[in-house]
């Protein structure tokens, strides 16, 4: 059983233990969060909880039911009722549909929830599992977009009638 928690303070250890184990897997498709981010990373929690408690991200992890973190999902940058998806799962998950279903969580709590009438989200062209996962989700791309010097497409999701899924 997976469930969605909204991050905590108490989340602290196991989410640097999941960004450590799954750190390779990750720039193989993103770029590296870079070795600053894992030495500062007590101080960026505490940070990122103060914008959430702010009202400027809604972030949570996607854990497996004993307290182990498969997975992250955020929406950030919350501003006129949109925010920007983000997400990342554990490399021992992938390919389970687990981020799909994540997605399609966060998508009924950007509405539910957070009172957010629209998604935007971003992926390298090479990423077609992320790509699959927008598409499931029914965002569609809206413009090319760079990472450094690897292409990617800008994806948008209208929340105004509700979550697709649902309709």
């Amino acid at each position: 059983m997976t469930i969605i928690s909204r991050l905590r303070a108490d989340h602290a250890e196991a989410l640097l233990a999941f960004e450590r184990e799954n750190r390779a897997y990750f720039a193989a498709s993103i770029p590296d969060r870079g070795d600053l981010y894992f030495a500062e990373f007590a101080e960026r929690h505490r940070v990122l909880l103060a914008e959430q408690d702010a009202g400027l991200h809604h972030l949570h992890l996607v854990e497996d039911g004993d307290g182990g973190v498969l997975g992250r999902i955020n929406l950030v940058e919350v501003r006129d009722g949109s925010a920007e998806l983000g997400y990342r799962m554990a490399e021992k998950a992938a390919g389970r549909g687990l981020a799909t279903r994540a997605v399609r969580q966060i998508c009924l709590l950007a509405v539910r929830e957070y009172g957010l009438t629209a998604l935007r989200a971003e992926t390298t062209l090479d990423n077609a599992g992320s790509r699959a996962v927008l598409a499931r989700a029914g965002f569609e791309p809206v413009e090319d977009v760079m990472f450094g010097d690897r292409p990617g497409h800008r994806y948008a999701l209208d929340l105004s009638g509700g979550v697709p899924s649902a309709r």
